[in-house]
């Protein structure tokens, strides 16, 4: 029941080439990327940020190096937060996936995809959000922390958190190096920001009272981050 930090990873020399890394080895940042993950430290300068959750490839690490580094703390690998196994389209140029039969499978029916010699993407949702579920259920109420994973599984989360059907997170944008946010309760989960590649985001730090009040939604609205009252 704490707050959640989605962070894709930084743009990678894979997406600056147009081409679908999946879980090629060596992959890591490009010279955007680099930058983008050194902006991190002062984006999230005003977040207390409990546990940093990390995929098992390069350019997630990569991208969060920095950050842990300067809060000292340590990553935990997650493999459930991997990248979607492709199977045999990894590695190959999204110029040429697109004219695949099965391009027009993953836009408009996601939930029923199954790659190539790979994973299904319904599998990857349960896979994610059993994962975030699991490490979130460990923290305390006022906790913050931090995923940095991969576009797809990102937004495989927000659609679970949103109570979207699988076949609409195409619907969702996640950019590289962008933060979306969800705050876990008992009863729902809350989506607070979704492809957030700004600024300071310290205003995401849970109330003091989250533990009490954090489950109910505001009937008219939030009064606002900087806002204690309710209604």
């Amino acid at each position: 029941m704490a707050t959640l930090i989605l962070l894709r990873h930084a743009r990678s020399a894979a997406n600056g080439a147009g081409t679908l890394a999946g879980r090629s080895p060596g992959v890591g940042l490009d010279e955007t990327g680099v930058g983008q993950a050194a902006g991190l430290v002062d984006r999230l300068a005003g977040v207390p940020l409990r546990e940093v959750v990390v995929s098992p490839l390069q350019r997630c690490r990569e991208t969060v190096a920095g950050l842990v580094a300067q809060r000292g703390l340590s990553s935990v690998v997650e493999p459930d937060l991997a990248e979607v196994d492709y199977g045999e389209w990894t590695g190959r140029k999204i110029s040429e996936l697109v004219e695949e039969p099965l391009w027009k499978v993953v836009q408009q029916h996601p939930s029923a995809v199954v790659f190539p010699g790979g994973e299904g993407l319904a599998q990857v949702q349960a896979r994610s959000v059993a994962a975030v579920r699991a490490h979130d259920r460990r923290l305390p109420a006022d906790a913050v922390w931090l995923a940095c994973t991969h576009g797809d599984v990102i937004k495989s989360v927000l659609a679970d958190a949103l109570g979207l059907h699988l076949d609409a997170f195409q619907r969702i944008v996640v950019d590289p190096c962008s933060v979306s946010v969800v705050r876990y309760t008992e009863t729902r989960p809350f989506v607070l920001k979704v492809n957030d590649t700004g600024g300071d985001v310290s205003g995401l730090v849970p109330p003091v009272d989250a533990a009490k009040s954090g489950s109910d939604a505001v009937v008219g609205g939030s009064a606002g981050v900087s806002e204690s009252g309710r209604g």
